[in-house]
């Protein structure tokens, strides 16, 4: 029965993703006024395509590796520097902003059509 839930829980995992970072880029538009902040990101998607290897398909492929964690890091970006060496650019800011919130509103229709799909087949209509 788990099998049910294993799309929702991958589903739910990275919205939360989305919802930590989005929180983690408006902070940084909070602090685009603070003398010296640096501003942070979290990044995923680098460390996912740097280590996730492909499936094995053909046994000339190497093996791919089981054991390999993912981790969310913070990192500082350092690409601006204003005049109070303040280095958050507003308007990249907010286009990342979007981003994440298109994305982790996008996850949560998912979601919501999933579960309507579950709801639907329970009932028996």
């Amino acid at each position: 029965m788990s099998f049910l839930w294993n799309d929702l829980d991958k589903i739910s995992e990275t919205a939360s993703y989305f919802l930590e970072r989005t929180k983690i880029i408006q902070s940084n538009i909070a602090n685009a006024d603070t003398p010296n902040y640096k501003p942070k990101d979290l990044v995923f998607e680098k460390v996912l395509n740097e280590n996730i290897q492909l499936k094995k398909d053909d046994p000339r492929h190497l093996s791919p590796d089981t054991k390999l964690e993912i981790k969310k890091y913070i990192v500082e970006d350092s690409y601006y520097s204003g005049y109070d060496k303040n280095k958050v650019d507003v308007e990249h800011e907010l286009a990342k902003l979007s981003e994440s919130s298109i994305m982790y509103k996008t996850l949560l229709e998912v979601m919501k059509k999933d579960l309507g799909k579950l709801k639907y087949a329970i009932s028996g209509r």
